[in-house]
């Protein structure tokens, strides 16, 4: 599985411990990028960054981070073909990938801590869609990216 992993300056430390846990689980390749510290950088930059392997191909999943999570789930989800769930608990990051077909995860690195948030990244990792009137729905979600307003 390939994974990539970005954040904004306020979830460096999160971005890290997240980066320990996916070693952890083993198998995953991951890709960061960015950012590495604690200067300013505007999260849109980094969520477009990982959605692009997302959508190229190139990733299998995404995890993006920032202080709360809320502007950066904004900015991936601006991002055709991205589902981007705002997750902070174990529950919602199942039922992003059970239901909505998650394909990045975003946590707020001000929100949330380090065991937190390794729950969080297990459960969504481990759940799969499942299909069914969840796929009728997810493929409504989808579309709505292809609509005009008049």
């Amino acid at each position: 599985m390939n994974i990539t992993i970005g954040s904004d300056h306020g979830a460096v430390a999160l971005k890290d411990a997240v980066k320990a846990v996916l070693a952890d689980i083993g198998g995953i390749e991951v890709s960061d990028v960015g950012t590495f510290g604690t200067d300013s950088v505007d999260y849109p930059d980094i969520a477009e960054r990982v959605c692009a392997d997302v959508t190229g191909g190139k990733a299998d999943f995404g995890i993006v981070l920032c202080g709360t999570g809320l502007g950066i789930s904004i900015a991936a989800n601006k991002i055709h073909g991205i589902r981007c769930a705002l997750c902070h608990d174990v529950f919602s990051a199942k039922k992003a990938r059970q239901h909505n077909d998650a394909n990045v995860l975003a946590m707020g690195g001000r929100v949330i801590g380090p065991g937190p948030a390794e729950e969080i990244v297990r459960a969504f990792l481990e759940a799969k869609f499942e299909g069914g009137r969840h796929a009728r729905r997810v493929g409504k979600i989808m579309a709505l990216e292809s609509s005009e307003k008049e």
